[in-house]
């Protein structure tokens, strides 16, 4: 049967409002009544996120005549029955700053297709063609965004153009964000591939040859792993290129990937500045994210749990194999970085070692496993409080160490012939190269120790129980040696433990986390306690604490004054030794 094609156009019609105008034509709507729905979440993001109700107007029409719309659920409208097309006309407001959702102001408008469009029930199959019109008083804004023009259409888009663009489902419309603005933009290519990086936002002087030289090599670093022979990206079949929107912020920081493209967020003091060859720390942690997302270019966007093939928009949808898809993205993105050559040796030992420092000081490592973590990330990765150091585990951070630990023991026992590369490569063969030409297969819940298996030849199901399903930590102390690094520990300060964790915002310092079984824990302090003096010394921020604390030795007392709401309390604490929290790896020899 011949596909149906809908008709969505856009229009950033109120910047100064934050609005985008939405309007939706069905060629042939069901004529019981047409049915509607906006997701509930964006994959990538494992939280409810309502993005319905920022829709501030509904309204619908056939023939220029009215047709009731009614709300029927959370995320769900239903039209009154129609033999005639129908369009569908709302508006969105769109002031959300984040890789999520949607923004959009006099200077830009960005948006995720989960933000913006509607589904039509029954013809989600369908063709989606979307008109990109420019804002009112506006000739200089260009569009970007790997969504594909609308080839032979007489309305079709031209190269960064408002105008007409394809999806071939819905599933495609929604995984292509849009950027519309007057950005910063270098391109490249990797393995022949094109790439574009678009950075939004003031960034003085920003230095794109370099970023471009830094990236392009990330990128065809992780090309060259999936694909050694072919060495082709991963999103030619659905895209001629794949796009990095960045938004510039003064410390912002975040990503979120789709099949042809990814949503930053970066603070301008991360990004290089041409003039200037020291580019920082800062300049690392960008680059790891965009190795991050990018890497999901295969990882979870075409090699998928199968809870996700095909996602369910509507309603949470759980899994426990986040370790793998987060935690192995976790793992590779900064091996990626040391492999394409944009950082050294010494560089990536001290990234992993500040990984490793992280999940051992959270005492949620011991109570919950990165299996559990992933299947609860709805209600509890996503919702953290100030406890949540005490009570939960990242599958990233830790799911990363256990992709490092299986690597490790994967060399070891084959003598170096088999390592994690060729797992990841059977993933991509069996379940990702094909995943959108095949109908999309996913990975089952229980797999992934025989599909190691088959990879390598290695057993490696004690290892997972253990380490991803239970609670033990990963016996780095064993494994690195194998490798030839060198693990040890030292106290981060100098002064003595107080066992919290503190934060300055706005001239107050406060207690953020209370680590379990430490001395703030023993004293009485919690989360949220201002912090007001030590000893009768006033503290001004974090600094000011640790320079008060450093006057004393471990076993002395101090008392300690607080805010808790807006009551003074004073508490008796016995300072401990400096703990030895930061892992320092080095290369033996």
């Amino acid at each position: 049967m011949k596909k149906r094609t809908l008709l969505y156009s856009v229009t950033p019609f109120d910047p100064s409002g934050h609005r985008l105008k939405v309007r939706l034509t069905i060629a042939q709507p069901d004529p019981d009544g047409q049915e509607l729905s906006m997701p509930a979440w964006i994959p990538g993001s494992y939280l409810i996120r309502d993005f319905s109700r920022q829709i501030e107007t509904i309204q619908a029409f056939s023939r220029g005549q009215p047709v009731a719309i009614a709300k029927t659920g959370s995320h769900t409208w239903r039209c009154a029955p129609s033999a005639a097309p129908l369009s569908v006309e709302y508006t969105v407001y769109a002031w959300d700053l984040s890789v999520r959702g949607a923004h959009v102001d006099e200077s830009h408008a960005f948006f995720n297709g989960t933000s913006v469009f509607l589904a039509v029930s029954g013809q989600t199959q369908d063709v989606c063609h979307v008109e990109l019109c420019p804002p009112p008083h506006t000739k200089k804004w260009k569009v970007y965004t790997s969504l594909p023009e609308a080839a032979g259409h007489p309305r079709a888009a031209k190269r960064h153009g408002f105008g007409l663009y394809a999806a071939p489902d819905y599933d495609a419309l929604i995984d292509h964000p849009v950027e519309m603005g007057t950005p910063q933009v270098v391109q490249f290519t990797a393995h022949g591939a094109e790439h574009e990086m678009v950075f939004t936002g003031v960034i003085p002087k920003l230095d794109l040859a370099r970023i471009a030289g830094d990236v392009q090599k990330i990128c065809a670093a992780q090309i060259e792993l999936f694909e050694p022979q072919a060495r082709r990206a991963p999103f030619l079949e659905s895209a001629n290129r794949y796009v990095f929107m960045t938004m510039v912020t003064g410390d912002g920081y975040g990503g979120l990937e789709h099949r042809a493209s990814t949503a930053l967020m970066a603070s301008r003091n991360d990004l290089p500045v041409r003039g200037r060859d020291d580019a920082g720390a800062g300049y690392q942690t960008f680059l790891g994210l965009v190795s991050h997302e990018y890497f999901h270019t295969w990882n979870v966007k075409r090699i998928k749990p199968a809870a996700f093939a095909p996602y369910d928009l509507s309603r949470e949808t759980h899994t426990s194999l986040l370790w793998v898809f987060e935690g192995f993205t976790s793992y590779y993105d900064d091996l990626m970085l040391l492999r394409s050559g944009t950082i050294n040796e010494n560089d990536y030992l001290r990234l992993l070692g500040k990984v490793i420092s992280n999940v051992r000081r959270g005492a949620g490592r011991l109570k919950q496993s990165v299996a559990e973590s992933s299947f609860d990330a709805w209600t509890r990765y996503y919702k953290q409080d100030e406890n949540s150091p005490n009570a939960l585990v990242s599958y990233y951070t830790k799911g990363s160490l256990v992709a490092l630990g299986l690597d490790i023991t994967l060399r070891h026992a084959t003598s170096g012939t088999r390592s994690l590369d060729d797992v990841m490569r059977l993933l991509w063969q069996r379940f990702g190269r094909d995943f959108y030409q095949g109908g999309g297969q996913g990975i089952a819940e229980d797999a992934m120790p025989a599909l190691i298996q088959e990879a390598t030849g290695v057993d490696t199901r004690d290892f997972i129980a253990r380490y991803a399903y239970g609670r033990e930590d990963v016996p780095l102390e064993r494994l690195l040696p194998l490798q030839g690094i060198a693990m040890n520990w030292k106290a981060a300060s100098a002064a003595p433990a107080l066992d919290a964790r503190l934060r300055s915002s706005h001239g107050e310092t406060q207690i953020a986390t209370v680590y379990e079984g430490g001395r703030a824990h023993a004293a009485g302090l919690s989360a949220g306690d201002t912090l007001l003096a030590i000893n009768g010394l006033r503290v001004t921020d974090t600094a000011s604490a640790e320079r008060l604390l450093g006057a004393y030795q471990a076993g002395d007392e101090v008392d300690v004054h607080v805010f808790r709401r807006d009551e003074l309390r004073a508490f008796r604490l016995g300072l401990g030794e400096p703990a030895a929290t930061e892992c320092v790896l080095e290369r033996k020899g």
